[in-house]
């Protein structure tokens, strides 16, 4: 069974940057697509990024490109966001998510790890 633990988050600076993780464990991953995407309070889960496990080939939304990376190291089964220049709407709880490559739907979740931006 997969299982996802997310780690990183915390309050930063309007402009600031974070990088999260999310430990992946339970099975290899070479089929799998794995994301990121997050909440803030009353509204609803956003899309953040995803990647390709094998290959790693990336998509991101576009409110999120250029200011957020996603990565992974295949070694450490380990899934990465960089996100840089913060901005207080950023503030969410970040969820990390697996699905099989040939899945629409994501069915597997961290428990979320809190970013806070302040301004």
């Amino acid at each position: 069974q997969v299982q996802l633990a997310e780690s990183g988050g915390g309050l930063v600076q309007a402009g600031g940057s974070l990088r999260l993780s999310c430990a992946a464990s339970g099975r290899t991953f070479n089929t799998y697509t794995v994301g990121w995407f997050r909440q803030a309070p009353g509204k609803e889960r956003e899309f953040v990024a995803r990647i390709r496990w094998s290959g790693g080939t990336t998509y991101y939304a576009n409110s999120m490109k250029g200011r957020f990376t996603i990565s992974r190291d295949v070694a450490k089964n380990t899934l990465y966001l960089q996100m840089n220049s913060l901005k207080p709407e950023d503030t969410a709880v970040y969820y990390c998510a697996a699905r099989l490559d040939s899945a629409r739907e994501y069915d597997c979740w961290g428990q979320g790890t809190q970013v806070t931006v302040s301004s």
